[in-house]
């Protein structure tokens, strides 16, 4: 009892500072080590769904830079470094990012995975070849984010993988994905609400990069053409006199480019058929700085949805009620 007594007054002599110090160095390894784990993506609406996913118990770098055509992006050497130190690599697939994967299969350590989210989520029978991805080349449309519905299943390849990776952060990863698929499944209702208010007859797409056949496909739109084609140069003279004779056909009242591929071919076809040109989509270039609440893949697709309604002659009041915020309050760094 002597003892107990002896050791309780020492402490007590302890200044405060010095018992604070030791607190914060009791707790610091736990904080480090919950934001251990390296997580590479590559472009920013996967980043920001991994993110979601994630929090605060993984550095998420992009590799991709916001605003950079990712299918003709070329790593540069400090990206192999990237990829060297990563705990796990997460790709859209589907052939989207090949240099990308290329460098990382060459530089990963042989025990970390590499997770691509489109292969595991769609089956060869729901494969989309088009005008920009025609099936004699064998790549289908790698472009499933914007479908929200698609998206949510990534945020469950996202959690496990990132499960497998850090057992500890179990419990987080399915909190945080719960969070972020209700998030999802509001923007998918809202997204279908607002479709709803667009005329059947202007539930038609004509857009520069062939970003949205599986939106079209999920939310009754029909994507009349795409402007690049597959050897991303600029369409041919005849293509472009086809499009223009179709738009005046079918008295389409917009058509959209994108702020990643600035076309002034889709200019010029829009004023020769008389018909609006917008130039202000987004394929994966997400709104806002880095840090804004705005600055996610649900804040892309919201201002996407709302610049294609109203467009076309719909509402886009049904949006308002969707959150875009990331659900675990952090943010991805990209290089």
């Amino acid at each position: 009892m002597h003892s107990l007594r002896h050791d309780y007054r020492t402490l007590c002599r302890v200044p405060l500072t010095a018992l604070l110090l030791l607190g914060m160095l009791l707790v610091l390894p736990i904080q480090l080590a919950a934001a251990s784990l390296r997580v590479v993506t590559t472009v920013a609406p996967i980043t920001s769904i991994v993110e979601n996913v994630a929090g605060d118990r993984a550095r998420v770098t992009g590799i991709v830079p916001e605003g950079v055509n990712s299918h003709t992006f070329r790593p540069v050497p400090s990206d192999a470094r990237t990829m060297a130190r990563a705990d796990l690599i997460i790709m859209n697939g589907l052939y989207l990012e090949i240099p990308t994967l290329k460098l990382a299969e060459a530089n990963k350590r042989p025990d970390k995975p590499i997770l691509l989210l489109a292969d595991r989520t769609l089956g060869e029978a729901d494969y989309v070849f088009d005008f920009s991805y025609p099936q004699d080349q064998g790549h289908p449309n790698p472009h499933l984010w914007p479908d929200p519905v698609l998206v949510m299943n990534y945020a469950r390849l996202v959690r496990d993988a990132l499960t497998a990776a850090d057992p500890g952060g179990r419990t987080a990863y399915h909190a945080n994905t719960e969070l972020y698929l209700k998030q999802l499944a509001a923007l998918h209702e809202a997204i279908a609400a607002a479709v709803a208010t667009v005329p059947p007859g202007n539930r038609r797409l004509l857009t520069y990069h062939d970003s949205w056949p599986y939106f079209a496909k999920r939310y009754g739109f029909t994507v009349i053409g795409a402007v690049q084609p597959s050897s991303f140069a600029e369409p041919s003279p005849r293509e472009v006199a086809r499009l223009i004779d179709q738009l005046k056909r079918e008295k389409v009242p917009a058509v959209f480019g994108s702020e990643v591929f600035p076309s002034p071919v889709l200019a010029q076809i829009a004023r020769e058929a008389e018909t609006r040109f917008i130039d202000s989509l987004r394929d994966d270039d997400l709104p806002g700085e880095t840090g804004d609440p705005v600055h996610s893949y649900t804040g892309m697709m919201l201002e996407n949805i709302r610049t294609i309604v109203t467009a076309l002659g719909g509402s886009a009041d049904a949006l308002k009620a969707v959150d875009h915020a990331p659900v675990a309050g952090h943010h991805a760094r990209y290089r």
